[in-house]
């Protein structure tokens, strides 16, 4: 149970941001549903495998952010690594790639948003992504991140909507709002991995614990009061802190969640380069076979 039976049902399940996801997803169904239909009939609807798709991302989403996966990410490393992973590696391409165009042109039909479009440039959402993502692994930033819960709800916010931005250019929904070309797709995403890089090997590499949450019991009960009722000091006086919950010493907590963040990342980017190039490889054909089937009317009459 790696120690979930000593928490309550709302500490590891998180109600209320239950009910928040399965109100997303009831609005992704209604819009694709009953609003559709009504409003914009003409509009393709999503297939079952992009259900299928947003769905996953949903329920992980909801696993690494409210629900158990997110109490053990506070308890060991791995696990929060795990979590990152989850939330902002593979979540935002399913939900992009479980979506319609018609449900993102009515998501942005604000004019207000024309404003920030300058924002979406390809290049500054690599780096923006990657630049917030690398800073927060940074030893003291984490640390300040995860014992300050205004903080803490801040930098995620901002993390996943620039894994978002980033995402959109690979797996975009909308065909007249892609600016990249398939090769450009698949040279953004070598790029995304290699940026990722110094943050995975510093974790993996590091001789000694890098983050007093996961290695100091004091820092440690303090992040764990974020998600927990009551007094979090009872984990220290009855449990005896941090290594009463980890399976594994700091050090070798620590170096397997940057190991767990590297090989999700190489899998994710594989299957996305994968996506990019057979999708690339259809088109390409089908071009082909277009201008290899004669013109009738240019023919020659028997």
């Amino acid at each position: 149970m790696l120690g979930l039976q000593y928490f309550t049902f709302r500490e590891q399940w998180s109600p209320l941001f239950a009910f928040g996801m399965a109100a997303i997803v009831i609005l992704y169904f209604y819009v694709d549903g009953p609003y559709r239909r009504k409003h914009a009939p003409a509009e393709q609807s999503t297939s079952a495998w992009q259900k299928t798709s947003f769905l996953t991302g949903a329920i992980l989403f909801y696993l690494s952010q409210g629900g158990p996966l997110s109490l053990l990410g506070h308890m060991m490393f791995s696990f929060h690594m795990l979590n990152m992973s989850f939330s902002y590696l593979l979540v935002p391409p399913l939900v992009l790639l479980g979506s319609t165009s018609y449900m993102w042109r009515l998501l942005f039909q604000a004019s207000i948003w024309k404003r920030f479009r300058s924002l979406m440039h390809p290049i500054l959402c690599l780096v923006l992504f990657n630049m917030v993502f690398s800073i927060y692994h940074i030893p003291d930033v984490h640390d300040y991140v995860m014992t300050h819960y205004t903080v803490h709800r801040l930098f995620y916010v901002v993390l996943t909507i620039t894994s978002f931005m980033m995402w959109f250019h690979v797996t975009c929904p909308v065909p007249e709002w892609n600016r990249l070309t398939d090769l450009r797709k698949m040279a953004y995403v070598f790029a995304n991995g290699a940026l990722l890089t110094p943050a995975c090997a510093l974790i993996i590499f590091a001789g000694s614990p890098l983050y007093a949450v996961y290695s100091d019991p004091a820092v440690w009960v303090k992040a764990m009061g974020y998600c927990m009722s009551g007094d979090p000091s009872v984990l220290l006086e009855k449990y005896n802190g941090p290594a009463f919950f980890n399976l594994l010493s700091p050090l070798e907590d620590q170096q397997t969640g940057g190991i767990i963040m590297k090989l999700l990342q190489e899998v994710m980017y594989g299957f996305i380069l994968a996506y990019i190039f057979f999708h690339w490889y259809r088109r390409e054909h089908a071009d082909d076979d277009k201008q290899d089937v004669p013109n009738a009317e240019t023919q020659p009459a028997n």
